[in-house]
């Protein structure tokens, strides 16, 4: 039977990558309690039929089956869980980018529902929702002791329709509420664009499309730019990337590596051990890299994280990783469902689990909340007093008309660096090490190691 594996955070979002295959008998043993397996499973089928007959309501067999076998896995951790028919369907879909709903990813946390992050322009996004946000409740219903995929089936919707979510976010000190509308999900896994001289490469998922997307997106805005020499490097930004497929995280990890562990699984099993290394060719070209993380970057983000850090090929920046370091297996099942079982941790280069503590970035930087708008404030705000304002003011008749259109440039490159910074701090702060790295010759100076 085949398993498939996958490095997401769980939730809304999932990946496979086909791996080995297993099959065996169930062994007896003897459990702690003294009975064999044989025997408690005597006691389920007894409390089974119990419930069948002295219930005061008739039960749905086939649900109350599911039901047994999901609290089983969702007893392990937060990422183990049954997949029913339909949920194995809605896993496949999404896989391939496009699906109808909030577009969050989510899990589970001490009973109710946390996002880890909300997906680049989608309803939740336009919404407000944030990272690290505790979901509480669904039009009014309370989500305290209900299983993952029982919340998740109160967020799901027509297309279209309106949903009210309960939330309870830090330092805010009541619950809000905030209303989204549901809608078709289309994932781009991944956005370029060329900031000044730095190429920004948008990472939102990682499904079938994000290594070609980040390969096409790269050529075309070093064309763009009209060559690798007008680029002082890119910003590999993964903020609020919840994961994805394993395989497509190996790949852009690969891309700008030539050599070396990507990451390595372990399990319990040796076969589901693997581990990857990366192959000749950088898509870079040796230029520096910033890698842009935070609490929302999940999983198959944390991989390639690890791995350029690890390297010393990239300087990680922003704030601390959600920290998942499982890997899940989903074995289809009889019936056209599946189960999602963790099998193994996977570790980064240098040997290190992140398993509930993250990737630490090189350098900390926090993304300032948006301060409140005032209205009143741009009609307060005097144009400033220069030189060139004052009336009867000399000209400057040393500047050639070249030299004169080169220094409005450059003032209005500063001008958007600024800007960037009010709407993007974090993102402002990659590009100024961009600039300071090229400013010293456009390497990174003991942050690349030799890769043979």
């Amino acid at each position: 039977m085949k398993k498939l594996m996958m490095a997401a955070a769980g939730g809304t979002i999932v990946g496979l990558v086909a791996t080995t295959q297993f099959a065996g008998p169930v062994l007896a043993q003897t459990t702690d309690s003294g009975g064999s397996i044989y025997q408690q499973l005597d006691l389920f089928g007894d409390i089974f039929e119990r419930i069948r007959q002295g219930y005061v309501e008739d039960v749905d067999d086939k649900a109350l089956i599911e039901a047994a076998i999901n609290g089983m896995l969702t007893s392990l951790d937060p990422h183990s869980s049954y997949l029913s028919e339909d949920d194995a369907s809605d896993m496949r879909v999404q896989t391939r980018g496009e699906f109808g709903g909030l577009g969050l990813e989510v899990t589970q946390e001490e009973g109710w529902v946390k996002v880890v992050s909300p997906i680049d322009g989608t309803p939740a996004d336009a919404a407000g929702m944030e990272a690290g946000d505790y979901i509480t409740n669904v039009d009014g219903e309370s989500l305290m002791g209900l299983t993952l995929d029982e919340a998740l089936e109160l967020l799901r919707g027509p297309v279209g329709s309106e949903v009210i979510i309960t939330v309870v976010r830090e330092d805010e000190p009541e619950p809000i509420d905030v209303s989204i509308i549901r809608d078709t999900i289309k994932l781009t896994a991944v956005r370029a664009r060329t900031e000044g001289r730095a190429v920004v490469l948008r990472v939102t998922t990682f499904n079938n499309q994000t290594f070609p997307n980040l390969e096409e997106g790269l050529a075309e805005q070093v064309e763009a730019a009209g060559g690798i020499e007008n680029v002082d490097g890119i910003v590999l930004d993964l903020r609020n990337n919840p994961g994805g497929l394993l395989n497509q995280a190996v790949f852009v990890s690969d891309a700008f590596l030539n050599a070396g562990e990507i990451v390595s699984t372990r399990g319990r099993d040796v076969a589901d051990s693997d581990r990857f290394n990366a192959t000749e060719g950088d898509l870079a070209q040796g230029l520096p890299i910033v890698v842009l993380i935070n609490g929302g970057s999940a999983s198959a983000s944390e991989i390639v994280a690890g791995a350029l850090q690890d390297h010393r090929r990239a300087i990680v920046v922003g704030t601390k990783s959600f920290g998942k370091g499982s890997v899940q297996t989903v074995v289809p099942l009889q019936g056209n469902g599946a189960m999602r079982l963790t099998t193994a941790r996977y570790y980064t280069p240098s040997g290190r689990s992140i398993q509930a503590l993250g990737i630490s970035p090189d350098i900390i930087v926090e993304q300032p909340r948006r301060a409140e708008e005032d209205p009143e404030a741009d009609e307060n705000d005097a144009a400033p007093r220069t030189e060139a304002n004052l009336r009867g003011a000399l000209n400057n008749d040393s500047l050639t008309d070249d030299e004169i259109e080169q220094i409005e440039e450059d003032r209005a490159r500063a001008e958007a660096a600024a800007q960037l910074r009010e709407d993007d701090y974090q993102l402002a702060y990659a590009i100024d090490i961009l600039k300071g790295l090229q400013a010293l010759g456009g390497e990174q100076v003991g942050l690349i190691s030799e890769q043979d």
